[in-house]
């Protein structure tokens, strides 16, 4: 394997890159746009495990002969017990240790315990399974974006956290296409006896996944470590306590952040997590079809995303401090009546089209809200504030699959009445993140006023 370039301060960036006063220069854009594709692909693995588990989940209640309210459990909080445990703990590695060496362990994990749900024998041993895949992925986010925006200089961050979401946009989308060949390949295989274990057919598609993550490890370990900049003490972290009360003095500006995150969160999730079961309920549609579908038409509608999200950003920057934010209202305004229509479509193929376009505006605003955190937060504090970020999108996704799960069971009791618990919580949740959100226009205006005026930015 290669290794990676070494950290060298060029000046191929140019004069708008400014350099705060004590910071050393940025890294060069080479050093600096491989780091960003081998994060690209360490979220592609990543997004690979969630996409395919969620194609396959008719087959594991088959299986395992769960509920659906077993299954929410599964979908979400499985993945997010842990990390309520380690995820900040984690994030605190991240402001104090070389970043990379905690992202390449993280993923170890994640990928070497994906492998192993391909031989767990009931709904407790995988359910355990995928709550030590959340440890692993509690890193990923804080020492990514952390990493980032030490590598690019804040006027070019939009644009390097687009190029992130490709490894998203990668992950989603091939884990449809990938992963309904892969399950239409061993759908008709029969469970097998290995060394006193039953293996479902199922199963060996987390094994074929979750091997390969150990090479994408290696290349992140093998990372250049950039030198942290924008800090606002001379220790290497803030202890929590302290990093709690900052972000209280600043609430104006983290509160609608995360509150707005949180609503959309849950019908995020919900959505993401019950779209296949969705499609197979009410039109008979196969995990395979569900796959090819869903995943060709994200390959088309997240790229325009990222590209609306970017361009709308850079746009209203040159006029507007709060720019992040007003792209996050607009688009998540204008994803609502795609949300609402999908699961209320006539047939399967207008409920997928319809559903993917609000995937543009999702992911439109993916984009500001992430350089919103990591240009608004002080590095000795930013793995720690990415944690508490990321900890509210993961719990809240969660929740989303067992919101979903609980009204169409308790509420509506009739799980093929699947579609109006989805088409209901998109209609009260989203208008509620979108009021959330748009408090704290005027919070963020003065906080970046304010860097700006310490010579921070």
């Amino acid at each position: 394997m290669a290794l990676a370039p070494t950290v060298t301060a060029t000046a191929d960036f140019d004069a708008t890159d400014k350099v705060a006063p004590g910071d050393p220069p940025w890294p060069s854009r080479r050093v600096a746009n491989y780091a960003l594709g081998v994060f690209a692909l360490a979220l592609m693995f990543g997004m690979l495990d969630r996409g395919i588990f969620g194609l396959m989940i008719e087959m594991i209640k088959k299986d395992f002969q769960l509920t659906d309210f077993e299954l929410g459990l599964l979908l979400g909080p499985a993945g997010i017990l842990f990390y309520v445990f380690v995820g900040i703990p984690m994030a605190r590695l991240v402001d104090i240790y070389p970043r990379n060496i905690v992202l390449s362990a993280g993923i170890v994990v994640t990928s070497g315990v994906t492998a192993l749900c391909g031989l767990v024998q009931g709904y407790g041993q995988l359910f355990l399974a995928r709550m030590i895949v959340g440890v692993g992925g509690s890193a990923h986010g804080p020492g990514t974006y952390s990493m980032m925006a030490d590598y690019f200089p804040p006027n070019r961050l939009p644009r390097a956290i687009a190029g992130l979401q490709v490894g998203f946009i990668a992950g989603v989308g091939l884990s449809s296409i990938l992963g309904g060949t892969l399950i239409g390949i061993v759908s008709h295989w029969q469970s097998t006896e290995v060394v006193g274990l039953t293996i479902h057919n199922w199963q060996w598609v987390l094994i074929m996944i979750g091997v390969p993550g150990i090479i994408v490890a290696a290349m992140t370990r093998a990372l250049p470590e950039p030198p942290r900049r924008g800090k606002i003490s001379e220790g290497k972290a803030l202890p929590l306590r302290d990093v709690a009360r900052e972000v209280w003095r600043r609430k104006g500006v983290y509160a609608p952040l995360f509150f707005g995150l949180a609503f959309s969160s849950i019908e995020a999730g919900g959505l993401a997590e019950w779209r296949a079961p969705f499609m197979m309920r009410s039109y008979g549609w196969t995990p395979q079809q569900v796959g090819v579908w869903g995943g060709t038409l994200m390959f088309i509608t997240m790229p325009l995303g990222l590209v609306l999200g970017t361009w709308l950003t850079e746009k209203l920057a040159k006029k507007h401090r709060d720019a992040p934010l007003r792209v996050v209202t607009i688009v998540w305004s204008l994803s609502i009546p795609f949300m609402v229509a999908s699961p209320l479509m006539p047939t399967g193929e207008l409920a997928i089209i319809v559903g993917s376009m609000s995937g543009i505006f999702a992911m439109a605003a993916a984009v500001p809200q992430n350089a919103a955190i990591q240009t608004v937060t002080p590095n000795e504090m930013r793995g720690q504030v990415t944690a508490m970020y990321l900890f509210i999108y993961t719990v809240f996704q969660a929740i989303g699959s067992v919101v979903i799960a609980s009204v169409t069971q308790f509420i509506i009791g009739d799980e093929s009445q699947l579609w109006l618990a989805m088409a209901a919580t998109a209609g009260i949740l989203m208008p509620a993140a979108v009021l959330t959100i748009s408090r704290g226009l005027k919070p963020y205006d003065r906080a970046i006023e304010d860097l700006e005026a310490r010579g921070m930015l």
